[in-house]
């Protein structure tokens, strides 16, 4: 089932409530449930100029400080009933809000060219333009975005139905920072999506493994034909090694803090150089370098 219609829920801050309840006739929906129903570019505009102030009964008439703006999703998945599911289960959760929904490859392309999302959930295999294309294009226009901003920092984390999926190894060298399976524990969903905001840890690690062991020939292959990072992880230095051989192994820095006897921040300021020195993206990548350079051999 194909829906190739993309919107980002709520989109008109300016609506009037009715009109956002149902389905209008063009196929675009709102969810019901959704608490956070203002658009990407609201969010986007919002610099907390809005304070609000207690009232002066309380004694203070100061600003009331915003919390942390919710981590923004987009969908992206050609089956509906998959959107729709998903989009209550994260649309329940305080911290996070879906601002983008899309059928097809080219839907999410083009929703995401006029909105920004933190985290987007891919889904590897559509009809017409395919996860993995959606994810090159989007990393194409993240890598164009003035750095530090929300757009260049956007994360994609692919949806596979099996872990053994070549197509989500395609789609992690395209730019995706991962991959989850669609049937995880709603838990698992939730805390990869804010795992992966963080950037600070691999997502699914045992799963990722098991998918690098399957597809390993085919990663040292591509390795061969990519001497720089031979030569990148050969100018690491003794600690930087020992921190880039425990990211590969999917440890998170508290964990390789607690081995190694460091601070969380040293870890933090090792893996800092190790993504430079290796001129990777985030920590999925440090790991596909490692099985490429030979670091980590596939277990029997």
């Amino acid at each position: 089932m194909s829906d190739h219609n993309a919107q980002a829920p709520g989109a008109d801050p300016h609506s009037e409530p009715s009109s956002r309840a149902g389905t209008n006739g063009q196929g675009t929906s709102s969810h019901g449930t959704n608490r956070h129903s203002t658009s990407t570019s609201t969010h986007s505009q919002d610099t907390g100029d809005s304070k609000s102030t207690l009232p002066s009964q309380h004694g203070y008439n100061g600003p009331i400080e915003p919390g942390p703006a919710p981590i923004r999703v987009a969908l992206v998945d050609d089956q509906q009933l998959v959107r729709s599911g998903f989009g209550m289960l994260i649309n329940s959760q305080p911290d996070l809000t879906v601002v983008v929904e899309a059928g097809t490859g080219a839907d999410a392309v083009r929703a995401l060219r006029n909105h920004t999302a933190d985290v987007v959930l891919m889904d590897v295999r559509m009809p017409g333009m395919d996860g993995i294309e959606a994810t090159r294009q989007l990393m194409e226009m993240a890598a164009g975005a003035p750095a530090g901003s929300a757009r260049a920092e956007q994360k994609i984390v692919v949806l596979t139905t099996f872990d053994l999926d070549e197509y989500a190894l395609a789609a992690i060298h395209a730019g995706a920072s991962g991959f989850l399976l669609k049937d995880a524990p709603p838990e698992e969903l939730l805390e990869a999506i804010r795992t992966v905001h963080r950037g600070d840890a691999v997502i699914a690690p045992s799963t990722t493994r098991r998918l690098l062991d399957h597809v390993a020939p085919m990663l040292r292959s591509h390795g061969a034909e990519q001497p720089q990072h031979q030569a990148a992880v050969a100018r690491l230095t003794a600690r930087e090694r020992e921190v880039f051989e425990l990211i590969a192994l999917g440890q998170s820095n508290p964990e390789i803090a607690a081995g190694l006897f460091l601070s969380e921040a040293t870890v933090k300021t090792h893996v800092g150089h190790i993504l430079a020195k290796l001129d990777a993206r985030d920590r999925v990548q440090i790991v596909v370098i490692a099985y490429e350079t030979g670091v980590v051999s596939p277990r029997g």
